[in-house]
């Protein structure tokens, strides 16, 4: 192993030690509990299978049968997640083909930040992963299960159904990808249609036809975005057969897939001899090598909140400083959209997931002695699925890249770090995403212009307020003052800037996430303006300075001269009404901040955790 990631993996291993084993231990109960039909009383029993067949009833009478959950965020306005509709039923058949029951256990909202993007609903979208997380433990909570499988691929779902999942870390859980649509149009044509449009250079309906030749089917959207890094995360992690995370929906190489998965997960129960619980698949060693995988390809800076809370609902505590710390010896191996040209189509291409655990397996970035759904170690997934003669197998991957423009080695790798900056001083801590960035050293110190909201930052560009050198500061965009929404309409403009020869930045305590492109962003800034963080009293012209190469995040204002400013203050009443936002006032007050996970389901844990210190 490399010395660096072993000794990040041994500090969060020494850090977990009383939160890892309480964990263990609820587990251990919840398991010796077990199994839980045989636990409830003849009418609870009844009510669990009345509506099965006769055959399902005998079968879950007799305690001697598997009985999976099927928990879905199937939906069809989500098209990487439309081709979930018929998965049920192809799986409840694979697991009855295998002498077990399948049961749909529940469903789980679905949103897409795509559509609400730029719009109230995407004040909903990170609060979206908690309620995931409380409808999959909804879903479980009827005791009638021996193992689940997991449906769901985007943004907030996948994290979400991890949190859920390991609330019933007893349980052996299989997740279910969908796959990346075919490749439309390619992502860097319609990254220049969305700047012309902010230009004023063509209308709306160029604009969308643009996105519409883009997102152009059943399937996750092809850039390497949140979504497509939540599959890729989730494979490394060995909670996916090998090689399942990119196979494009409606093929047959995806159905067998889906029902090998489904299988797979009947073996693994605790009524048989190979008894795998996810709880004793995701440990310390499986979330560094979902970091590591994370970095080496460019992936989503969501996951700079989303694996922290993961890793705490399986009582395993990480920060940002041990994402940096595994950055600068993580070396950037693949270039995929907004981190190249290339979309996830052509990664698999080039050599896809078998090729991705060779190198970092071969070059010791990642640990091997871990638990996955297909048994130890990670050797069975240097292979790929194939269809052979009708059956599925998994054949010898790739020994090299097919493409060194999107897929290079680690001997020489498209840059020496993993492109995640962690940047702190007074404004705070944040994290930037600059693997994107055409200069990944970013050293910049200009004026600032500050916006109470992302709307506001159009009227000003549009005035070509904006046409200069400055850091664009945009606040009160954090968890608890609006749920950290995405701010991706900031990009075209700011894009359009950088293009004239000015050189710009932004610092937000709100999200950019798996598009964070070209633009320099400081993101996840903690702490948010509405709690008090010193953003809140930065003034448009105070000088603040963004050094990437030594981590430092300034603002150039005397202590004397803070000392007098009050803080800002705005009415939020507009965020926190309509659209459905007054319904996660209790959620939102509750979320921790961003380093921690921007997450509102561990209050009663982290209380446990304090009295067991």
């Amino acid at each position: 192993m490399n010395s660096i990631i072993q000794e990040v993996t041994d500090r969060i291993i020494e850090r977990s030690k009383v939160s890892r084993a309480a964990y263990l231990a609820k587990i251990d109960k919840a398991r010796r509990q077990g199994p839980h039909r045989g636990a409830l009383s003849c009418g609870n029993l009844a009510h669990g299978f009345a509506a099965c067949g006769k055959e399902d009833k005998a079968d879950l009478k007799s305690m001697t049968k598997a009985n999976i959950a099927i928990v879905s965020s199937y939906n069809d306005m989500l098209s990487a997640h439309q081709p979930y509709e018929t998965y049920p039923q192809i799986i409840k058949q694979a697991v009855a083909d295998v002498g077990s029951v399948a049961q749909f256990a529940g469903g789980v909202p679905a949103m897409c930040d795509g559509v609400t993007q730029g719009n109230a609903g995407m004040e909903l979208s990170l609060m979206s992963r908690d309620n995931i997380a409380m409808g999959a433990a909804i879903g479980l909570s009827h005791n009638m299960f021996d193992a689940a499988v997991m449906l769901g691929i985007c943004d907030k779902i996948v994290p979400g159904l991890l949190l859920g999942g390991l609330a019933f870390g007893h349980l052996p859980t299989v997740f279910v990808p969908a796959g990346p649509m075919p490749s439309g149009l390619p992502n860097n044509e319609k990254a220049r249609v969305r700047q012309q449009f902010a230009q004023g250079k063509v209308g709306r309906d160029a604009l969308l036809e643009a996105e519409s030749q883009s997102y152009h089917s059943a399937g996750t959207c092809t850039f390497y975005g949140t979504a497509n890094s939540n599959q890729l995360v989730v494979e490394v992690m060995g909670l996916h057969l090998p090689g399942a995370s990119f196979v494009n929906p409606g093929t047959e190489l995806r159905d067998a897939l889906t029902k090998a998965a489904a299988r797979q997960a009947t073996r693994l129960t605790d009524l048989g001899d190979n008894y795998t619980p996810i709880g004793h698949i995701v440990d310390a060693k499986s979330i560094v090598n979902g970091i590591v995988a994370l970095l080496a390809t460019g992936g989503s800076t969501n996951h700079t909140m989303h694996i922290v809370a993961i890793a705490r609902a399986a009582g395993i505590i990480i920060n940002w400083d041990d994402f940096a710390d595994l950055s600068k010896v993580t070396p950037l191996i693949t270039r995929i959209y907004p981190n190249g040209s290339a979309d996830i189509n052509h990664f698999t291409a080039a050599g896809g997931m078998s090729l991705l655990f060779k190198q970092l397996l071969a070059a010791g970035l990642i640990h091997n002695d871990v638990n996955t759904i297909c048994g130890k170690g990670l050797e069975q997934y240097t292979k790929e699925p194939r269809l052979i003669d009708g059956e599925l197998e998994w054949v010898d991957g790739a020994e090299e890249s097919f493409d060194k423009e999107v897929f290079a080695d680690v001997e020489n790798p498209f840059k020496a770090d993993g492109g995640l900056s962690v940047i702190s001083g007074n404004l705070g801590r944040a994290v930037m995403k600059t693997s994107a960035l055409k200069d990944p050293i970013c050293k910049l110190k200009a004026p600032a212009v500050v916006f109470e909201d992302q709307y506001a930052l159009d009227d000003a560009f549009n005035k070509g307020d904006l046409d200069k050198d400055c850091i664009v500061v945009v606040r009160f965009q954090g968890p608890a003052a609006i749920g950290m929404p995405e701010l991706h309409r900031l990009t075209p403009p700011l894009g359009v800037l950088q293009d004239k020869g000015f050189k710009v930045a932004l610092v937000t305590d709100g999200r950019m996430s798996g598009a964070s492109g070209k633009v320099p962003a400081a993101i996840h800034l903690t702490p948010e303006a509405y709690k008090g963080g010193l953003i809140g009293k930065v003034q448009s012209g105070d000088l603040i300075e963004i050094n990437t190469a030594t981590g430092e995040m300034i603002l150039h204002v005397d202590q004397s001269e803070l000392d007098k400013r009050e803080q800002a203050s705005i009415d939020l009443t507009d965020s926190h009404q309509g659209m459905g936002r007054e319904l996660f006032a209790g959620m939102r007050s509750t979320l921790s901040g961003a380093e921690e996970g921007a997450c509102s389901l561990f209050v009663e844990q982290d209380r446990l955790d304090a009295g067991a210190l």
